[in-house]
């Protein structure tokens, strides 16, 4: 166990102060940057540094869940999610550099909240550690969803990027549930909210 969390150590470190190399191409690569203004610009940035916090949250989640979930269907499952956060953590992180801002100095408090509730969700069992995790990506899709509708639609590039992002996130949460995930207490989901909101808030802005 001690070496396991060495090495959950170093990749924690490598999420938080590497750039992350995704295994798929950005989707936006085929579509021309266009001129926004400048507060346009900085409500993407905006945006997007939530997005990718929220994407450090999904690398910490999902490396606290495998560390206690058994092998099998579900383990795969989880790690594929896995390298698709990757992709994600890699665009956002590649759009936000490209329009000039700066990914959140809260990440690594992020990423460790996240790392200790993967966890906890682990070592309840599979069928809470499944529910929590469609759960989380219930959520994240909704946001992604609410920042598509608030980003300027002439910011093709990142609209796109978006888009793919809350398609696989619906498809991870689907995959969680078919593999046995179940309903959260609501009181569990709404903490889970609360939670979101204030990583939210404070990753818009520091």
């Amino acid at each position: 166990m001690i070496d396991d969390l060495i090495i959950e150590f170093d990749k924690g470190l490598k999420v938080l102060f590497s750039k992350p190399k995704g295994s798929r191409p950005r989707p936006d690569l085929h579509i021309e940057d266009t001129e926004l203004t400048p507060d346009e610009k900085k409500r993407t940035i905006e945006l997007m540094r939530v997005n990718h916090a929220g994407e450090v949250c999904a690398q910490a989640l999902y490396s606290g869940q495998l560390l206690f979930n058994p092998h099998g269907e579900r383990t795969e499952s989880l790690k594929k999610a896995s390298k698709e956060e990757i992709d994600h953590l890699d665009w956002c992180n590649t759009r936000i550099h490209e329009l000039g801002g700066k990914t959140s100095l809260l990440n690594p408090i992020w990423y460790t909240g996240s790392f200790l509730m993967g966890s906890f969700a682990s070592v309840l069992g599979e069928k809470y550690n499944l529910g929590f995790l469609a759960e989380t990506e219930r959520q994240v899709t909704q946001h992604l969803t609410n920042h598509l509708n608030k980003i300027s639609k002439k910011d093709l590039k990142t609209n796109k990027i978006l888009e793919v992002m809350a398609n696989d996130e619906e498809q991870h949460a689907a995959k969680a549930k078919e593999l046995g995930g179940i309903e959260l207490p609501h009181q569990v989901k709404k903490a889970m909210s609360l939670t979101s909101k204030v990583m939210t808030t404070l990753s818009a802005k520091i």
